[in-house]
């Protein structure tokens, strides 16, 4: 009896990049810099984008300042490039509002966060997904588990019970438990794509079934995340486990602190004015960005 599993579909690609949100000297959203910064992720790897999520600073914008941004570099990327909308809130009025506009602003996809601070039961949040998906039907929906930020975890079982929603089709895995890209296929089948939210889990879960991830060391190194993603899907495993150990610094730097505050700086340093985070977010403190600026020196040497 063959043992073989059945791979799960790429709706986004395989490499996607959490967009940060760049502003300039004001801190107002510098849209042009955005489209520049857009296109050059797609020319080191990415082959999607994730716009306004968590990385992007979603709490601190205005969703007018979001739907600009979705339509900046949708029109930057143009349409061979996934771009997705983040439209994920606590109140399920504003998310399904939210999706509806990203549908009608040219999003290829929405990621909908588990709903934050108020802390649903199981059933409060398929209830809360299930009228998003509804909402706009046509629009593929990547789920978004990532319990340290909202407080509270997407079981697998009730991932399950939304498969019959024809628009779930992904769900970005950032629980930090490698245990839940299995749980997540065993439970919903493998219609549902599962990519890792987390950089250093990246190779590990792909080995158990992530077809890719949404990243944030790609906005630095993206060239390198493709060329590990590779070598793992052409069974060169040596060749992706030295690109992982190599990175693994880059990953641990990048969440020192509260995302987008190293990547940011990150970019800074890479030669990218993106401006500092947004209040209650601050710059990078002088001594991490002096170690992280010695860690991406290193990189660009090997």
């Amino acid at each position: 009896m063959s043992t073989a599993a059945e791979l799960s579909p790429t709706p986004f690609g395989r490499l996607l990049t959490a967009m940060v949100t760049p502003f300039d000297a004001e801190g107002r959203v510098d849209l042009a810099l955005a489209g520049r910064l857009a296109r050059h992720l797609v020319e080191e790897g990415s082959e999607g984008l994730v716009v306004c999520g968590t990385t992007g600073e979603s709490p601190t914008l205005s969703w007018q300042e979001q739907v600009k941004m979705l339509e900046a570099v949708r029109q930057a990327v143009g349409p061979g490039v996934k771009v997705l909308a983040g439209t994920g809130s606590n109140s399920t009025s504003e998310a399904v509002k939210a999706t509806r506009e990203a549908a009608e602003a040219g999003a290829d996809g929405a990621l909908v966060v588990v709903p934050y601070y108020n802390k649903p039961p199981q059933d409060g949040l398929e209830a809360h997904f299930r009228a998003i998906a509804t909402a706009a039907p046509e629009l593929p929906l990547m789920l978004y588990n990532v319990p340290g930020r909202t407080g509270t975890s997407l079981a697998p079982a009730t991932a399950a019970q939304l498969m019959d929603c024809a628009n779930v089709v992904s769900f970005k895995a950032a629980s930090g438990s490698i245990e839940e890209i299995t749980e997540l296929r065993l439970a919903c089948g493998p219609r549902l794509a599962v990519y890792s939210g987390d950089d250093g889990l990246l190779l590990p879960m792909l080995s158990a079934g992530a077809v890719g991830v949404v990243s944030v060391a790609s906005h630095v190194v993206g060239k390198r995340l493709r060329h590990m993603i590779d070598a793992f899907l052409s069974g060169q495993n040596a060749v992706a486990l030295g690109q992982h150990e190599q990175l693994t610094p880059l990953f641990q730097a990048l969440f020192a602190t509260s995302n987008p505050i190293p990547v940011k700086a990150a970019l800074e340093l890479s030669g990218w004015p993106v401006g500092a985070p947004r209040l209650p977010l601050l710059p990078l403190n002088s001594a991490m960005r002096d170690s992280l600026a010695d860690l991406l020196t290193a990189l660009r040497q090997t």
